[in-house]
């Protein structure tokens, strides 16, 4: 027989679950104020305790009102962080299995893909994401399965809430560790995040692959030019995360297709007239960063990139060499429409120069006895000394590096003349990408798969 005690606490859980059985909005909203108020932090046993054995009653309440109110944001916040208190609660895996049993992850993944509901419910949504992922590797596995780094990607894309979008980025890390099945998954998620139009987006999404490679290993080749196209972006945070980025790749079989990329970045496509955007019809003195202005603001973050992979690594800057790099810094140098291109391009020449006698030789050469004595003085602004026509020879008349390591080391080995009419192929990537096109880069995704990021992106 159960104690007097233990039947007056018995009596006192019937009457609060039947006020709350009872209850409107505005009455559930209190109790729910009451119970986050004097509950948070709690451990089961406690839970258990202050609800005389019965706690999963009162979760099994929230749940189905989260089930029936959810799209209406009915107390939505407050309930969310009611659910958190016991899937939080320490020794408490039996209330993540009670919730996960009425389909509560496609519940909170559902809640991310709704427009019309606040920023912090869907924030507090992935917060509940984290603990269900915290719990191990089987429920990483369900939410990928669930579709999960859609929504996420979805929502990493379009929250204007930096805080959501951090949480979202650990959520997503999370998923990519200790979870071998779907990490190709969570990685090509990724991938497809960064021809996005937000840059916090684009930089937190860099930020998660590197620290995902050596996890998945060899980069795919459609990594390749994602992060190239990154480049073009105006903001120095999403440059320096993709610089960083493409540090960690040289160890991987895709280097050679970056150093490609990054090469023929220097050389963009023919001039154009500038190009306006529809708040420029309307407003003459706003101007919308379109081609080729994001053309020049990616030849310059290449140029400022391929210093930095060459100094890191004498192979590198080698392999460089042989792609024509000292043409492409040349003629980078040589843009007078773009002053951090032809300051970011100096300073990586000079590196070269100053490494590869044969180099200096040919630059020398090219630039003439007065324009290559202010460069070797003052190599970040030497170029303000050109005029127009000084930068049209430049660009005409640059020695290219010889391709053959041994014509490139032997000083009686002339230098030859560029190459003007090679390709160069342009991996500027507009910022413009409907985020509806985002839900179509996940419909191919295969747990194993090589195919990666679709073509239509």
């Amino acid at each position: 027989m159960t104690s007097v005690k233990e039947q007056e606490a018995i009596r006192k859980l019937m009457v609060f679950l039947q006020e709350w059985d009872s209850a409107h909005k505005v009455a559930r909203s209190r109790i729910l104020d009451n119970f986050i108020k004097s509950n948070d932090g709690k451990t089961e046993p406690e839970l258990e305790l202050e609800f005389s054995q019965g706690a999963s009653l009162f979760l099994a309440r929230l749940t189905a009102w989260l089930r029936m109110t959810y799209m209406y944001s009915t107390c939505l916040n407050k309930l969310l962080k009611s659910i958190g208190i016991f899937l939080s609660a320490a020794s408490g895996r039996r209330y993540l299995i009670e919730f996960l049993e009425i389909g509560g992850v496609l519940i909170l993944l559902e809640i991310l893909g709704l427009n019309h509901l606040k920023e912090e419910d869907k924030r507090e949504s992935v917060k509940l994401l984290q603990l269900v992922a915290d719990a191990g590797r089987k429920y990483k596995e369900l939410i990928c399965e669930s579709y999960g780094m859609q929504f996420l990607a979805e929502f990493l894309v379009t929250s204007s809430s930096a805080e959501a979008q951090e949480d979202v980025q650990v959520l997503m890390g999370s998923l990519g560790h200790g979870n071998p099945k779907y990490q190709n998954q969570v990685y090509k998620g990724l991938i497809a995040v960064l021809p996005c139009a937000s840059p916090r987006a684009q930089q937190l999404a860099l930020q998660t692959l590197q620290v995902m490679q050596d996890v998945v290993g060899e980069a795919p080749s459609a990594l390749v030019e994602p992060v190239l196209g990154v480049l073009c972006s105006p903001h120095l945070e999403v440059q320096h995360e993709a610089t960083q980025l493409l540090k960690a790749l040289m160890a991987r079989k895709v280097r050679p297709a970056l150093l490609k990329g990054l090469v023929a970045l220097l050389t963009p496509p023919g001039k154009k007239p500038f190009a306006f955007c529809d708040e420029t019809a309307k407003d003459p003195t706003t101007l919308c960063p379109k081609e080729p202005v994001l053309v020049y603001i990616q030849q310059a973050a290449a140029a400022k990139a391929i210093g930095v992979l060459a100094k890191e690594s004498a192979e590198v800057a080698e392999e460089l060499i042989q792609l024509e790099v000292v043409h492409g810094l040349m003629v980078a140098v040589g843009n007078l429409d773009h002053v951090a291109s032809q300051r970011h391009s100096s300073i990586s020449l000079e590196y070269f120069v100053h490494t590869f006698p044969f180099v200096k030789e040919c630059v020398k050469k090219a630039l003439g006895h007065t324009l290559f004595q202010h460069f070797m003085y003052s190599p970040e602004t030497w170029y303000t000394k050109m005029d127009p026509v000084q930068a049209e020879k430049l660009v005409s008349k640059i020695a290219d590096s010889p391709r053959d390591m041994a014509r490139m080391q032997s000083t009686e080995a002339a230098c030859p003349l560029a190459d003007l009419s090679r390709d160069s192929h342009n991996f500027s990537t507009s910022f413009s990408l409907p985020v509806h096109k985002i839900y179509g880069e996940f419909s191919g995704f295969e747990e194993d798969g090589d195919a990666l990021v679709q073509s239509n992106f």
